[in-house]
């Protein structure tokens, strides 16, 4: 099943500037980003970009760049403007993997892109995993995902949903009561008919409410497959604390971040 994996990377950040760029085991960021992607199974590794100094750099370790416009007020807009350069048809499948993901498993590439080709019905596809503590159900920077059971996202949110009524907000015990919570995890699965129409379509109200763009998808009746991760997702890198521990890992592990 081909697939094309298109990295979305901005210059501009206002917790690290610069982020693509930042160097982790003598290499650019989106060079790690860039490794991993090209460990999976995908045909096509992209890397979209607004910015020439990210374009240079890319371009310096041989990788495959698309210059996109400035004015996308999405990654998921960057991506559609990536595909209708390449002229990619309907249903050809593309995934979304963020540029500040360096130690990002292939096998989760792979995952989603096999979860979407495999639900035809379904236009995008994502992850989730469980959780187990209040601390990350609570925190309104936990993307949380209510799933269906036929495996379609319901609904997503910063809130703790779904709200266990008899137990909340005194206790939670991930083991008991009948309903899971899940994280969502950032990796999508489109395809390529969905980001023409995502383009078209405005914001809609729970999106700008929720500050999820997933929500439009769900708002316009389209469905979002979900499976549980295959494996742990990796830290990724928001800020200067979250880098140095990527660092550290790369440290410890004893590489560069070399897929094995």
């Amino acid at each position: 099943m081909p697939f094309t994996v298109i990295i979305p990377a901005r210059y501009a950040s206002s917790r690290l500037p610069a982020k693509p760029l930042l160097s982790i085991a003598d290499k650019p960021m989106i060079q790690h980003v860039c490794e991993r992607a090209a460990a999976s199974q995908a045909e096509r590794v992209i890397v979209a970009t607004d910015d020439s100094r990210i374009s240079t750099s890319v371009e310096s370790f041989g990788a495959q760049v698309c210059m996109t416009r400035a004015d996308h007020a999405t990654g998921t807009d960057r991506l559609q403007e990536v595909v209708s350069q390449l002229g990619y048809a309907d249903d050809h499948i593309v995934v979304n993997v963020q540029g500040d993901e360096p130690l990002i498993p292939p096998q989760l590439i792979n995952q989603v892109a096999d979860n979407l080709a495999s639900n035809p019905t379904c236009a995008v596809a994502t992850l989730a995993t469980p959780i187990d503590n209040a601390a990350e159900l609570f925190d309104p920077n936990v993307v949380k995902v209510v799933v269906g059971m036929q495996g379609r996202a319901l609904y997503f949110s910063r809130a703790p949903v779904p709200w266990d009524r008899d137990r909340f907000p005194n206790s939670f015990d991930a083991q008991a009561g009948s309903a899971p919570f899940w994280r969502h995890v950032g990796i999508y699965a489109y395809r390529v008919g969905l980001l023409h129409q995502f383009a078209t379509w405005p914001p809609s109200p729970l999106e700008s409410c929720e500050k999820l763009e997933q929500l439009r998808i769900l708002s316009q009746g389209e469905a979002i497959h979900v499976e549980p991760a295959c494996t742990a997702p990796a830290p990724g890198v928001d800020t200067q604390d979250d880098l140095e521990q990527v660092r550290a890992l790369i440290r410890r592990e004893g590489t560069d971040a070399t897929v094995s």
